[in-house]
């Protein structure tokens, strides 16, 4: 889509159908089941600003949503700080730290980039795990506020009332599908910005895009903050959501899983990476009757779709055109 069209439509008319999921199913756990895949379509989208439009790998990204989820708890059990004040605070120390942890590790690429930023994952995982005084060590942190609102009341006539989520899935679901359609909205407009232009630049080629004038350390340092930003609120909401965040909850292997939504659905396309989130995070419940089988399933499908479909579901043109260039040239090798 040009900059023509505006980019609102195009996230209205992708998740209206989301929007009626609640009224045409009233099976709760099916509620909750989309709430979490859409804390996923965040969390994908977050790092799909680093990997997918920037290309750095970043095998720790579960930190910064830890990171969010903590400043959030530690910020509402012992300040009284409400959710709609504590979210964008957890979004903001998460960006901090990626800033922090960025200045040093997006000096290197590929693999130490990798290596960097799966260590941080490791490190601020165990920090928590053995900070019993701040964070309740593997128990976590108990007793989370969940968000309030002051809606209208007529009973006895106009007045304000405060009312506070509940057990009940479906403000989550609303909660979370709002912040899927601004982060979207946000994001399309930056990916046809200069800004997003230089993203992908410094993606295809460092060198180049230096070499033009790009200033590639502050904008790789700006895609790292931005993808932690969004990382740290999906945190707050999580938080808030369980009541409750213990340090196993965002360990190695959520990092891994969030990242193979953004290959599946394909790198550098922000519909791409919403549409991996949705799959990975409701392949394991199709998968239920099959629950030996599970992780074998699961597997040989992410084998078959790097097979037949390496750039992705949706995967970006450029990716696209990328991959057939390769092809081309093997097919021309004489020595392959």
């Amino acid at each position: 889509m040009t900059s023509k069209h505006p980019f609102s439509f195009q996230v209205v008319l992708f998740l209206f159908p989301f929007v009626l999921f609640p009224l045409l199913d009233k099976n709760t756990y099916h509620i909750d089941l989309l709430t979490n895949v859409g804390i996923y379509v965040l969390l994908a989208m977050g790092l799909n600003v680093a990997v997918g439009f920037t290309g750095l790998l970043n095998l720790g990204y579960a930190a910064f949503f830890a990171l969010g989820a903590y400043t959030y708890a530690l910020l509402n059990l012992h300040w009284g700080c409400s959710f709609w004040i504590g979210m964008p605070i957890a979004g903001m120390v998460s960006m901090i730290f990626g800033i922090v942890i960025g200045l040093p590790s997006i000096r290197v690429r590929g693999d130490y980039l990798a290596i960097t930023t799966l260590g941080f994952g490791e490190i601020v995982r165990i920090s928590f795990n053995n900070l019993d005084a701040w964070t309740g060590g593997p128990n976590g942190i108990l007793g989370i506020d969940r968000p309030r609102l002051w809606l209208p009341a007529f009973e006895g006539g106009f007045h304000w009332k405060l009312w506070s989520f509940s057990v009940n899935p479906t403000p989550y679901f609303y909660l979370v599908l709002a912040l899927v359609a601004v982060t979207a909205t946000l994001l399309f407009r930056m990916s046809d910005s200069k800004m997003g232009r230089a993203l992908v630049a410094i993606r295809e080629d460092e060198l180049a895009a230096s070499c033009m004038g790009i200033p590639t350390l502050k904008i790789k340092l700006i895609a790292f903050g931005l993808s932690s930003f969004i990382a740290g609120m999906a945190g707050a909401v999580f938080a808030s959501k369980q009541t409750i965040v213990t340090p196993d909850s965002f360990d190695f292997v959520l990092s891994v899983l969030i990242l193979a939504m953004v290959v599946l659905g394909g790198m550098g396309n922000i519909w791409g990476s919403a549409l991996g989130a949705l799959v990975l995070g409701t392949l394991p419940e199709l998968l239920r009757g099959f629950a030996a089988y599970r992780m074998l399933l699961f597997g040989l499908l992410m084998i078959l779709i790097m097979i037949f479909r390496p750039q992705g579901i949706l995967g970006g043109q450029l990716i696209r055109r990328e991959l057939a260039s390769r092809r081309k040239e093997a097919d021309n090798d004489p020595t392959t």
